[in-house]
């Protein structure tokens, strides 16, 4: 980052506090993506005397944001869904990020002048994936077919990877003169030898961490995973963005157990609290570098900026809209057995195409861009971080704003009679279940003091279940009840804290009975974004899942999730 001083790394670090603390509580006020308010507060942050310039080095930006942002994502996607979804997800991730990475190639050529086609095409690829969190978080929010999210959560995952490889060679291309033939087998080199890899270091570290047993190690390990896969990778000359999605895949489909449940919630927090940190880091490093970017572009008028930016964007939009729209259905005439697309209704197919956003990804890759090329600065790369932003921002502000509206308009929010299905047909299991214990019991095939445990277990659920179908639920149970539980946590906070004063117990006994009750507050699923599981703590410290997490009826000690934390 330059030689900056103590002061200077001081008031960078101020500064990104403030942006992030900003954006974060003014999205939810403003309606507006908490993303494009970090890149708009960082931009006026910039302007501001006393803030530094930050330059943040291209290889710091590729190595040190990107593998754990797209080994996080692969790690939870969710394999059987994307299995079925295989021919739409392929279709979308790979032949339209193709696509669109020429067509944007194209109209960036021809609006910045200067500008080679190995540096139009790398520019293509760093706007041509897309950054599904935006658009899944308000699908999933107005209850949108849980169909097309898999859909774009599968198709942001693998187009991640092609868009890095297609970016990666045209680099290379800047300083290399590539055949028809050569590019060929480069490309097979960089996507098999990346796969391979990735597979291996995946291997290793699956059989390596279930021999660990402490949550610190297991944490360190995770970590260093997708450094480990994507470094050498890339110094054995293959794509080591796809060695790091294979190995976040690979152990998210196959690494079951590695974690144990009790450190499953810390390991589970802390890539929750990282990757949003690195997301949020690369929007700001955004922001911050538009004055300079500005003050650099010296070859175009704004008018001719702001042409380029509607230009460019308007191509983007509109080859995923048509893709989606007519070429996409093509995709049931392909061989093999998997969901036809067009049982995806023209509707769906719209919202499809429509929640086409850009983020945290393309940012990541424009900035990874090389400074200079065989000593000279690379003509038009200003231009090009100039352009990603603001196509990050029309696409943010313009379609993830409107994207409710569609989906309402179209008839795909459907999240109040999705839930009451839901809630419906718990209640309808709950209610046999504890009709089979009162049978059990009858027959004096189960103990009743084991039959009571159950009981109290299924009929704490049942209560749930019938406060949510009468409208009268926050959050884990009727108000009254959550109320009074939040009293009686605060009541043993405070008689803690006096034990702790008066010197009967000491700081480790205070830590460790605070986790206990802190897992055990109500406001703990709202704050972390956990399942609606309720949890709390059994025996010697074990995570328990106590809510519809178990939905099997065992009341066994269950992961917190059913996936263990990267």
């Amino acid at each position: 980052m330059g030689d900056m001083g103590p002061m200077s790394l001081f008031l960078g670090g101020l500064a990104f506090a403030v942006v992030v603390l900003l954006a974060r509580n003014l999205a939810g006020r403003l309606g507006l993506p908490e993303a494009t308010l970090l890149v708009v507060l960082a931009a006026v942050m910039g302007f501001v005397p006393g803030i530094p310039q930050v330059h943040v080095p291209p290889e710091v930006v590729l190595i040190g944001f990107l593998p754990p942002i797209v080994y996080h994502a692969a790690f939870f996607t969710a394999p059987r869904e994307a299995k079925a979804d295989a021919v739409p997800i392929i279709t979308l991730a790979v032949v339209l990020t193709a696509v669109t990475t020429f067509a944007a190639a194209g109209a960036a050529h021809a609006v910045v002048t200067g500008l080679s086609w190995a540096a139009a095409i790398a520019f293509g690829a760093a706007v041509a994936p897309t950054d599904a969190v935006s658009a899944t978080s308000i699908l999933q929010r107005v209850g949108a077919p849980r169909r097309i999210v898999t859909i774009l959560e599968g198709e942001s995952l693998i187009n991640d990877g092609v868009a890095l490889t297609v970016f990666v060679l045209a680099v290379e291309g800047l300083t290399h003169s590539y055949t028809f033939g050569h590019g060929a087998a480069r490309l097979a080199e960089v996507v098999v030898g990346g796969v391979a890899y990735g597979l291996f270091v995946g291997f290793i570290v699956a059989r390596l961490r279930r021999r660990i047993r402490d949550p610190s190690s297991q944490i360190v390990v995770s970590l260093l995973t997708p450094y480990l896969a994507f470094v050498p990778a890339d110094e054995l000359g293959f794509s080591g963005i796809l060695a790091t999605v294979t190995a976040g895949f690979f152990l998210g489909t196959r690494g079951e157990g590695m974690l144990q449940p009790a450190s499953r919630l810390v390991g589970q927090m802390f890539w929750r609290v990282l990757v949003y940190l690195l997301e949020s880091a690369l929007f700001v490093l955004l922001g911050l570098q538009i004055r300079p970017v500005m003050r650099e572009i010296t070859g175009h008028s704004p008018s001719q900026l702001i042409i380029a930016v509607l230009v460019v964007s308007t191509i983007i939009v509109a080859v995923r809209l048509a893709w989606s729209l007519w070429v996409f259905p093509l995709g049931r005439y392909l061989p093999g057995r998997h969901l036809e697309v067009g049982h995806l209704h023209a509707r769906e197919r719209f919202a499809i195409g429509w929640s086409g956003m850009r983020g945290a990804i393309s940012l990541a890759i424009v900035l990874s861009m090389p400074g200079t090329v065989r000593g000279s600065p690379l003509p038009g790369r200003q231009e090009m971080v100039f352009l990603t932003a603001a196509i990050v921002f029309v696409t943010l502000v313009g379609q993830a704003m409107t994207l409710p509206v569609i989906l309402r308009r179209f008839g795909l929010a459907e999240s109040d009679r999705q839930r009451l299905e839901q809630m419906a047909a718990r209640r309808a299991v709950l209610e046999a279940a504890l009709d089979r214990l009162d049978t059990l019991v009858e027959r004096d095939e189960v103990d009743e003091r084991a039959a009571q445990t159950y009981r109290q277990l299924y009929e704490d659920r049942l209560r749930r279940v019938r406060a949510e179908l009468d409208g009268d639920v926050e959050e884990e149970g009727p108000a009254d009840l959550i109320a009074l539980r939040r009293d009686l946590i605060r009541a043993q906070r405070e008689r803690l804290d006096r034990l702790y004063r008066k010197g009967k117990i000491n700081a480790d006994a205070v830590r460790a009975v605070r986790r206990r009750l802190d897992l055990d507050d109500p406001d703990l699923r709202r704050d972390v974004g956990l399942s609606s599981a309720q949890v709390t703590l059994r025996g010697s410290g074990g995570v328990r899942v106590g809510d519809d997490a178990d939905e099997g009826g065992t009341g066994a000690a269950i992961p917190l999730e059913t996936r263990d934390c990267p």
